[in-house]
């Protein structure tokens, strides 16, 4: 679980602050989702802070003050990122495993929205590591190991120590000069093909609860907009 008030600040400094929604809508007047992605993904954003605001109070807590002491930063993120053990647990093809809890204030705020949030879950971090297990794939091809080959003689030559963490100018060189940076800028779209082929499932579900998420979230902003109007008349 994360330790410091500045990973949550991370983890949802970039959601809009959102005000309690409450109600609902009828299907005959569904609002319309926003048309581009840019704009799904902030309205998703702040339904979602919202909720997690509205949670958080319902404890007696809130993102907007800095905890006072270790013991209040702790139960400030139990109660939003979940406690005990990790009940959902996914490994990926690179052999990474993302895990997370399924209770906190996050947690029942992606319930709300996507309906089922272990489906959301799996699909999400699998949609979300489609390129890394793309680039894991590519490791394989020999076009990439005889690249990769000259990439190490050229960010450590012989008789240096192999460095832990090149400096940015010697990776950026290296890149060019090795040839790796473009023989993974050819491998990659044909990698990604066939992990998004492999991965059709969780693609199709990633897909079926976003909109499923987008619908709810129209609807709750849908909502706070009309009773800000009956409370401006």
């Amino acid at each position: 679980m994360p330790n410091t008030t500045a990973h949550i600040r991370r983890v949802l400094g970039t959601l809009a602050a959102g005000l309690l929604l409450t109600g609902c809508v009828t299907t005959e007047s569904r609002p319309a989702v926003p048309p581009t992605p840019q704009a799904q993904d902030e309205l998703l954003k702040t339904v979602q802070r919202t909720l997690v605001d509205r949670c958080l109070d319902a404890r007696g807590l809130s993102l907007a003050r800095r905890p006072d002491t270790p013991e209040e930063d702790r139960r400030l993120q139990g109660a939003l990122f979940g406690t005990g053990p990790r009940e959902l647990s996914l490994t990926l093809a690179t052999g990474h495993t993302v895990t997370a809890h399924t209770d906190g204030c996050l947690a029942s705020a992606r319930q709300t929205l996507y309906g089922d949030q272990r489906r959301w879950f799996r699909a999400q971090v699998t949609v979300d590591n489609l390129r890394a297990e793309a680039q894991n794939r590519m490791k394989d091809a020999p076009a990439h190991r005889a690249a990769l080959a000259r990439w190490n003689h050229c960010a450590t030559p012989s008789g240096r120590p192999h460095a832990e963490r090149p400096d940015p100018a010697v990776v950026t060189r290296c890149d060019t000069e090795s040839g790796l940076a473009e023989v993974r800028e050819r491998l990659e779209p044909a990698e990604l093909a066939t992990v998004r082929a492999l991965r059709a499932d969780q693609l199709t579900t990633y897909q079926q609860l976003r909109t499923r998420a987008l619908r709810r979230a129209a609807e709750l902003s849908a909502t706070l907009t009309a009773q800000e109007g009956n409370n401006a008349s």
